[in-house]
């Protein structure tokens, strides 16, 4: 617990290094996967989307998202039973988002955000991984880095390039087996996040010109957790 904490601090100090305010909210008792924050709302430019987490037990993380996001935005939308959405399931890229189709996002809660999506003028479109037990979510496998720069697990190349949505030629940094986790890399501003440990990718990047900062999340790695799953940024 002390090392989650102090990797935590570490975290977060990394995100203000880059220049982003912070609004962090108190400990959640009743929700030991509440750090994970990214997968209750999806943040947009135009208006948020609170979700329903796949996990029955993980359901209540919404209504402290809700409070805190009621301060941010004045266009919200909730994800409705029996759809289920995790934030982690989603990825953004110049205002198009793959939604991923897994085992904690449901078609319906997926067809939901689509529609929540479009009022606000956003394309989306699915991608099911539901056939690749070893990825949680669709960003445990993929990134947009931005300036068509994606990072991909080599299990999901394939599904990421025939999306629609994803420019033909955009540049895809293929993430080997052995450093599958890494692949759950975020960009800040001008710097991408890497966990830790992963030489293999960060080179990758630093030679497409990436300026990286390596963040231990050894003990969130232990619940499925990555770099992405432990912010909103918006």
């Amino acid at each position: 617990m002390d090392l989650a904490l102090e990797q935590h601090a570490r975290y977060v100090l990394a995100l203000r290094d880059c220049g982003l305010d912070i609004i962090q909210l108190q400990p959640d008792e009743a929700h030991p996967d509440a750090t994970f924050v990214e997968d209750t709302a999806i943040v947009t430019e135009r208006g948020a989307v609170l979700t329903r987490p796949g996990a029955p037990s993980r359901r209540g993380e919404v209504q402290g998202i809700a409070q805190c996001l009621r301060n941010c935005y004045a266009h919200r939308q909730t994800i409705e039973a029996p759809g289920t959405v995790d934030g982690g399931d989603i990825c953004e890229a110049e205002g198009h988002f793959l939604i991923g189709v897994s085992a904690r996002t449901n078609e319906q809660g997926a067809q939901q955000l689509a529609q929540h999506l479009g009022r606000w003028g956003y394309t989306s479109s699915i991608i099911d991984i539901r056939n690749k037990p070893a990825l949680l979510h669709l960003k445990s496998g993929i990134a947009y880095l931005g300036e068509a720069l994606w990072v991909a697990d080599a299990a999901i190349e394939g599904e990421l390039r025939s999306s629609r949505g994803v420019d033909r030629a955009a540049r895809v940094v293929i993430v080997p087996p052995s450093e599958a986790y890494a692949a759950n890399c975020v960009r800040v501003n001008d710097a991408v996040f890497v966990a830790a440990g992963y030489p293999l990718v960060r080179a990758a990047l630093e030679g497409r010109g990436c300026r990286v900062v390596e963040i231990d999340v050894s003990e969130f790695r232990k619940m499925d957790g990555g770099l992405s799953c432990l912010s909103l940024r918006f």
